[in-house]
């Protein structure tokens, strides 16, 4: 009888432990978050001191669910392919504790529609000519719904004196690197107040 306790105990806490503890379905507004395979990932865990380093809005075309993510290019992609591309797997959801109007959903698309076929921008920069992952989704929620949904920071907020986080910096930047750009980083949005965590318990 003990065994078979252990043993339920064990499935309910694999079954609760993506990152939130409330099953649900994907819906439009959800923030996913991953560890990237990218080359940069483990410099971008470096700088800002958490495992995600990916992160993608969840809109549905049709009853499919998908992450409107900035890679290169800016693209839609089915969400059970994007949590694949994650490392082992694993992934991270999060909802807005306020829940979004159908009317600031489509706002919210529409805003990001204009973002589509951007490349990737491997400097971070606060511009709209490219975009990275976190900066994306910023400008959906602050642009769409009107939603800040983080203070933005600036790199010296980060740890960039370290050696491996430097030298990326130098490969890049040269000597043009300015610490006190505007940047906004999967962490922020992770640790947002406004958000909280939800468990897909299918897509």
């Amino acid at each position: 009888m003990g065994n078979l306790r252990l043993l339920i105990f064990v499935f309910i806490s694999l079954t609760i432990s993506s990152c939130g503890q409330k099953s649900t379905v994907p819906q439009d507004g959800d923030i996913v978050f991953h560890e990237s395979t990218s080359r940069q990932s483990p410099i971008i865990k470096l700088a800002q001191h958490s495992k995600w380093t990916h992160c993608g809005i969840v809109f549905h075309i049709g009853d499919k669910a998908y992450v409107y993510e900035a890679v290169d290019p800016v693209r839609y992609t089915p969400l059970k392919d994007w949590v694949a591309r994650g490392k082992d797997g694993v992934y991270c959801a999060k909802r807005l504790k306020s829940p979004l109007s159908a009317s600031t959903i489509e706002k919210m698309k529409t805003v990001g529609a204009k973002y589509k076929g951007k490349h990737y921008d491997t400097l971070f920069q606060w511009s709209d000519n490219r975009m990275y992952c976190s900066e994306l989704i910023w400008k959906i929620y602050f642009e769409g719904a009107g939603i800040e949904v983080c203070k933005p920071n600036h790199f010296s907020d980060y740890s960039i004196s370290l050696p491996r986080v430097k030298k990326l910096i130098k490969e890049r930047y040269g000597d043009k690197f300015d610490p006190s750009e505007q940047i906004v980083s999967p962490q922020a949005i992770f640790k947002s107040k406004l958000l909280k965590e939800v468990h897909y318990s299918e897509f």
